[in-house]
């Protein structure tokens, strides 16, 4: 085993230490197992992202407001789009 150190933002740190304490293991364990889960085979496989995933394209043409850059979340937010 390599031996390293990292620094965490303070919620990271409270959240492993509570996981560390409910499993009753250390810190290093958790960010070990953490680490290996997320980067399993299983978790690299990504969705790919198809064109209907991209609804909203298109959705500022053919009579609608020509100012939908200045008030895109007004504008998209309404029920008729």
């Amino acid at each position: 085993m390599i031996r390293t150190q990292i620094s965490l933002d303070e919620e990271t740190y409270r959240e492993i230490k509570r996981r560390a304490f409910q499993n009753n293991e250390s810190m290093a364990s958790v960010i070990r197992r953490l680490l290996k889960e997320a980067m399993s085979p299983k978790a690299k496989k990504k969705k790919r992202l198809k064109l209907s995933d991209f609804t909203f394209i298109g959705s500022a043409s053919e009579g609608k407001p020509d100012n939908v850059s200045e008030r895109h979340d007004e504008i998209l937010g309404e029920e008729e789009w």
